[in-house]
C-alpha cells in the first residue's frame, strides 16, 4: 500500500506568483478633450530664463513705494551707475550716468496700469486690460527724445481650454500671429509669423515644449536662422538646474550657458557660466517686509590667457517699500 505524499509547510505558504511589471498595468488614460491650457509663446523659455537671465546691474539703486490707496500707488527711484556704450573693439566702453524715475501704478483685478518717466526725457507705458475671461489686451509703449526711436504695441491674448492663440501690431508696419496647441498633458506644439514693414522682413518659426514636475525641455526654431534649446531640472523645490542651446545656422555663432537657482528662506541665489567665459551670480537677500538687499557680480576670463580675467560689477541694491 503507497504512502500519499503531503505538500511541505513551506510550499502550501507561498503564495501564487503574480505580474508585478509596472508596465502591465493598465495606465490611465487621457482624456484628450480636457487638456491643460498651455502657457503663452512669448513665454515658452521662462523657466530656464529664470536661472540663466538674472537681472545684474552695475551702481546703486533706490527704489521707494508709497501705497495711497489700495489701488493707487506712486514709486520714486534713483539710479546711479555706468552704462555701456557700443564699439568696434572688444573692449568694452561705460560712462557714469546717473537717473531719476517717478513711477505711478495702477492695479485692479482686471485692470493695470504702469507708467515711467525718467529725467532723461524717456516715458514708458505699460497696459493690461481683461476684455474678457478669455481675451486680454496688452499694450507697451517708449517715448524718447530720440528720433525714430519711440514705439509701441497691441498684444491680443485669446485664450482657450486647451489653445492659446496671440495676435500683435506695431508700430512700422509690425504684424505678428502665434499660436500654441496642448497636444498632451505635457507636451505642446506652436507657431508664430510675423512681419516687420518698414524693414521688409518676414519670418516663420515653430516651438515644442514638454514638462513634468521634475523637468521642462523647450526648443524652439526660426527661419531667421536660430535654434534655441532649454532644459530645466527641478532637483528640489527649493533648487533647480537649467542650461541652453543656442545656434544661428546663418551667422554659424554658437553659445551655451549653465545655471542654478537656490531659493532658501530668506534669501536667493541665481547664477550661470556660459561659453563665452563669462560667470555671473545674483543674490537676493530679504533683511524685513518691505527691505531687501541685492548683490550682483560678473567675471569675463579672457579665454586666450585663462589665468587672466576682470570684475565688470560687483554693486549693491537696497529698494524699500
Amino acid at each position: 500500500m503507497e504512502t500519499p505524499i503531503l505538500p511541505s509547510p513551506a510550499a502550501a505558504t507561498i503564495p501564487p506568483a503574480t505580474d508585478s511589471n509596472p508596465a502591465a498595468a493598465e495606465q490611465p488614460k487621457v482624456d484628450y478633450l480636457n487638456l491643460p491650457c498651455p502657457i503663452p509663446y512669448e513665454e515658452i523659455h521662462r523657466e530656464a530664463l529664470m536661472s540663466l537671465k538674472p537681472e545684474l546691474f552695475e551702481g546703486m539703486r533706490f527704489d521707494f513705494t508709497k501705497g495711497l490707496n489700495q489701488k493707487f500707488s506712486v514709486s520714486h527711484s534713483v539710479m546711479m551707475g555706468h552704462t555701456e556704450i557700443p564699439s568696434q573693439s572688444s573692449e568694452v566702453i561705460k560712462i557714469p550716468t546717473a537717473d531719476y524715475e517717478f513711477g505711478a501704478n495702477f492695479i485692479d483685478p482686471k485692470l493695470m496700469l504702469f507708467g515711467r518717466v525718467l529725467t532723461d526725457g524717456r516715458l514708458n507705458a505699460r497696459l493690461k486690460c481683461d476684455l474678457s475671461d478669455n481675451l486680454t489686451l496688452k499694450a507697451n509703449a517708449q517715448l524718447t527724445n530720440e528720433p525714430h526711436m519711440s514705439h509701441g504695441t497691441f498684444n491680443f491674448d485669446c485664450k482657450g481650454s486647451d489653445y492659446r492663440t496671440q495676435f500683435q501690431l506695431g508700430n512700422g508696419g509690425l504684424l505678428g500671429a502665434s499660436y500654441i496647441q496642448s497636444l498632451t498633458p505635457h507636451l505642446s506644439l506652436g507657431g508664430e509669423v510675423f512681419w516687420a514693414g518698414q524693414h521688409r522682413k518676414s519670418g516663420i518659426g515653430y516651438t515644442a515644449r514638454y514638462n513634468t514636475d521634475k523637468m521642462v525641455a523647450t526648443g524652439k526654431v526660426a527661419s531667421t536662422g536660430m535654434v534655441a534649446l532649454s532644459y530645466v531640472q527641478k532637483v528640489s523645490e527649493k533648487v533647480s538646474l537649467a542650461s541652453d542651446f543656442m545656434y544661428n545656422y546663418m551667422s554659424r555663432d554658437v553659445t551655451a550657458s549653465f545655471g542654478y537657482d537656490y531659493i532658501l528662506r530668506q534669501c536667493r541665489l541665481r547664477g550661470k557660466i556660459d561659453s563665452g567665459g563669462v560667470v555671473s551670480a545674483l543674490l537676493e537677500e530679504r533683511f524685513s517686509m518691505g527691505l531687501n538687499f541685492l548683490l550682483s557680480a560678473e567675471v569675463r576670463i579672457n579665454l586666450h590667457f585663462p589665468l587672466s580675467f576682470r570684475i565688470l560689477t560687483s554693486q549693491t541694491i537696497m529698494p524699500c517699500r
